[in-house]
């Protein structure tokens, strides 16, 4: 489905809508000004000799000016701490760094959609913390952020509207907390139920009013709950 985000695949049947546009009718590098696609795997897209020239790759082709590619590329280095692998080849980084270096090759040139698949895989808990806060800052910027992932526990801490998709077709669709406490969606799509989802509904049980999955707002909750604070 995501390939069909940036033209990689053109539906055989129906369309595919890009900010109005019908993917059929423009090009892969038209639309990959537009689209940002972070593969699952990133040595499907990982080529340069380098990690810096990696990321400016994309900076190049779409002809942005040698002082503003500078000032990227060293942004891009330094947010996703790669900078000490510039002149290392892409293949020499180990599974999460290699992640980190595709989603630097895609974030520098700022696109108006990003698409990640499997964001989290390799990555620690540092590392998946300041991606959530870097995808929270691109979407209260106005771009839209779409994430695939099976690590549930990643959507409970820091995604807020879910779709679940189980072959081919939409399970459900509507607020983390909500999704998560439909047993039904949860077995149809083999996804397990994260910790704080399970917390969040035992309160429920108890008549504690929890509407997040943010385990500070539960912390709240069951503050004001139990009369500690207002």
């Amino acid at each position: 489905m995501i390939r069909h985000f940036n033209g990689l695949i053109k539906p055989q049947r129906g369309c595919v809508l890009i900010d109005g546009e019908d993917t059929r009718e423009k090009s892969v590098a038209e639309l990959a000004r537009k689209v940002g696609l972070v593969f699952q795997n990133p040595e499907n897209q990982l080529f340069a000799e380098t990690v810096e020239k990696e990321i400016a790759f994309a900076l190049k082709n779409f002809r942005f000016p040698e002082d503003e590619i500078k000032r990227r590329v060293e942004w891009a280095l330094n947010e996703f701490n790669l900078a000490q692998y510039r002149n290392k080849p892409p293949f020499m980084l180990s599974g999460g760094e290699k992640k980190r270096l595709a989603l630097a090759s895609i974030l520098c040139y700022d696109p108006e959609v990003i698409v990640l698949d499997e964001p989290t895989t390799g990555q620690d808990e540092k590392q998946k913390e300041k991606l959530a806060q870097m995808l929270y800052s691109l979407n209260k910027r106005g771009k839209t952020v779409i994430v695939v992932t099976h690590d549930v526990e990643f959507v409970a801490d820091y995604i807020n509207d879910v779709v679940v998709l189980s072959q081919g077709r939409v399970l459900a669709r509507g607020k983390t907390l909500e999704i998560f406490s439909n047993f039904e969606v949860l077995k149809a799509s083999n996804l397990l139920q994260p910790q704080a989802a399970k917390i969040a509904l035992s309160l429920r049980n108890l008549g504690i009013s929890v509407n997040s999955l943010d385990i500070s707002e539960i912390k709240d909750c069951v503050l004001k709950a139990v009369g500690v604070i207002k």
